[in-house]
């Protein structure tokens, strides 16, 4: 077993002491913080008199920066504790602990702040754990010496697992799957070795965190590819706990904790004016934005010189937020460009008609080349959804034969089942399956291109405007027969028009004579009516209630007379049609090839085209399956009378 496995192990071994006072989902609110807190602690074991000691001397009120220099780290303790001394006693394991953790340098403290452990500790006291809780993380030994921090880095991460795999109460929000974060890193960072050479400082983005196991799987790749490499993890996460999870995670391993932020990515950007190099996130499926829409709407308004000129989506779906706040954080192809990776569910790839906000988010994705490929997974693969789910590749600096192609690869039969569910989770995706996808993705435009290849329907190469379209709207004229029913009059008597007008039952009575009487065209129906009102002696009216006779006595019809204003023919709402016409075919030739044979008296509304884009990955996979043979499909319904007729033969022998 590995150091770090074996230390995690060590560690779970306390959930031991917290089971019957604690539940399964509960053990974390206890390990985790107090892992962070021995960890540091062995950390500042051989500076700690050294600050001690340059806290006595200063009488400065912002002594925090020098204080770092005397500890030689980001951060420090000033409090004379520890935990050799914090469970020396019984008795005072409360006052020795508060004062311990009061003692941590204002960066270290907010994140032992954002575990609300100080509620934990009254909870350990009460329940008479705290100290043999205390006293077992004692006896861990986390000092560097022994525990590097890339080991310790892989001990917090498998404590994280564990509590994910054990607790599906949690573990939906804010964890994902390791072999999704795995295969996601890389088909990020795998295609783009070439990027990584010399000694490069690699700047990495997670604008939606959780607890930091997506920036912890790319900082390992990105080293395995070139040790040489300097990697710094950023981040940002809404969720207070997983915050601090992830800000420890970064701690523990040595990185920068004020990389990552708490807060919202829409409306308080934790890193403005900064760029990474890849950039990668599985953010919440159709979050609502509705609580930033003000702070939204205000940026959108700067377009491009903010984050989300390219258009806003729906209200209840915020992923092209998270997106677009992504590829505003890119570097510029003079600068090297960047690579981003997204896990979307199936909204974003056809949500919204031509010129919506979707559709014109993907426009300008697609349009400034900056998609480079979709990746369909399994469903069943996250713990809080069953649905399908897609990764999204993006990069502006695209090798030169890719550039205006997306690549649509189609994994979503590569899993295997789940030998024990974990809520939704009951597929994943084993180390070969990995290794076979990113294989696939790396080498798609060969494989694309050879029909004899085993892998060839599950890759498809497209240039960028195959997925655009032209909405056409298809108009018909509106033809009417005209004819007075009982209907007619009794419309005429509830019509808001006629309501104010004086002489209204005169009319009404006046048309009674006509009832059944049809009319083929607009002006005899309109003479006859006239007639029948001065026969009738009554006025006839001008304006609305003129209009509401007229609209009462009209009768949709395919052999109607055309109906026109000022000779232009008068469309038919009810029978408005739209056509999608690929972006590189002339609307007319398609027009007169596939609507006009059927429908001649059709024509475009020309200033009602819309282009739009949509990518309709399911459709471009999909293989038309016969229906069995009937014959087959009656045999197997005998054989089940059969079966049936001799079951119930069983039950009245």
């Amino acid at each position: 077993m590995s150091t770090h496995q074996s230390l995690a192990g060590f560690i779970w071994s306390v959930a031991d002491l917290l089971r019957g006072d604690y539940k399964k989902s509960e053990y974390g609110k206890v390990i985790l913080p107090l892992t962070v807190l021995r960890r540091l602690d062995c950390v500042m074991a051989p500076t700690r008199r050294a600050v001690w000691d340059r806290d006595a001397s200063l009488t400065l009120t912002n002594k925090d920066q020098l204080l770092r220099i005397a500890a030689g780290l980001k951060f420090y303790n000033t409090s004379m504790q520890s935990f050799e001394t914090i469970g020396s006693s019984a008795p005072e394991v409360v006052k020795n602990l508060t004062d311990y953790i009061n003692g941590f340098s204002p960066n270290a403290r907010e994140i032992i702040d954002k575990y609300d452990f100080h509620t934990q500790i009254a909870r350990l006291q009460s329940a008479k754990l705290l100290y043999p809780v205390v006293q077992r993380f004692r006896d861990i030994d986390l000092s560097p010496e022994r525990v590097d921090n890339h080991q310790m880095g892989y001990v917090f991460e498998e404590l994280i697992r564990r509590f994910a795999d054990d607790s599906n109460e949690t573990a939906g929000e804010h964890f994902t799957p390791r072999e999704v974060i795995k295969l996601m890193v890389n088909l990020l960072i795998g295609p783009d070795s070439g990027h990584l050479t010399g000694a490069p400082v690699i700047n990495v983005l997670d604008p939606a965190c959780g607890t930091g196991g997506m920036l912890s799987a790319a900082e390992e790749i990105i080293s395995s590819l070139n040790p040489r490499a300097t990697v710094r993890l950023f981040g940002q996460e809404l969720n207070a706990e997983s915050y601090a999870i992830c800000r420890s995670d970064m701690m523990l391993k040595g990185q920068d904790p004020s990389n990552i932020h708490l807060g919202n990515s829409f409306s308080d950007d934790g890193h403005v004016g900064q760029r990474f190099d890849y950039l990668l996130a599985n953010p919440p499926f159709g979050v609502e934005w509705k609580k930033v829409k003000d702070e939204v709407d205000a940026e959108a308004t700067l377009g491009h010189a903010g984050r989300f000129g390219a258009g806003l989506p729906r209200i209840n779906d915020g992923s092209f937020l998270f997106l677009q706040h992504m590829i505003s954080k890119m570097e510029p192809p003079e600068k090297g460009g960047s690579r981003i990776a997204i896990v979307f569910n199936g909204s974003p790839l056809f949500t919204g008609a031509a010129e919506s906000g979707e559709s014109n988010i993907r426009r300008w994705i697609l349009e400034n080349d900056l998609l480079e490929g979709i990746v369909g997974l399994p469903d069943q693969l996250f713990y809080n959804t069953g649905i399908s789910t897609y990764f999204w590749i993006l990069s502006n600096r695209k090798a030169e034969n890719l550039k205006r192609k997306v690549i649509l690869l189609d994994a979503r039969d590569q899993w295997v089942k789940m030998r024990k569910s974990l809520g939704n989770k009951r597929k994943m995706i084993s180390e070969d399956q990995v290794t076979h996808i990113t294989r696939l993705y790396g080498q798609a435009l060969t494989i694309a291109s050879d029909e004899s290849h085993p892998d060839h329907g599950k890759v498809k190469v497209f240039q960028a405007t195959d997925f655009g379209y032209q909405r056409i709207t298809v108009e018909r004229p509106l033809k009417l027969r005209f004819e007075i029913t009982e209907e007619t009059l009794a419309t005429l008597a509830q019509s808001k028009p006629l309501s104010r007008y004086a002489h209204r039952d005169e009319l009404i009575g006046a048309f009674k004579p006509l009832l059944g009487t049809v009319w083929c065209t607009k002006a005899e129906a309109k003479d006859a009516l006239h007639a029948a009102a001065v026969a009738g002696g009554a006025l006839w009216p001008t304006g609305a209630p003129a209009k509401a006779i007229m609209d009462s006595i009209s009768i949709s019809n395919p052999d109607g007379e055309v109906q026109k204003v000022k000779g232009e023919v008068i469309p038919d709402a009810d029978l408005r049609d739209f056509e999608n016409v690929p972006l590189a075919e002339d609307i007319h030739e398609y027009f007169d090839r596939e609507v006009r044979p059927h429908v001649p008296d059709a024509w475009i509304e020309e200033g009602k085209t819309k282009i739009g884009y949509e990518i309709p990955f399911t459709r471009h996979f999909y293989v038309y399956k016969p229906p069995r043979p009937l014959a087959e499909i009656d045999a197997e319904l005998r054989e089940l009378e059969s079966q049936i007729q001799a079951l119930l033969g069983e039950v009245t022998s």
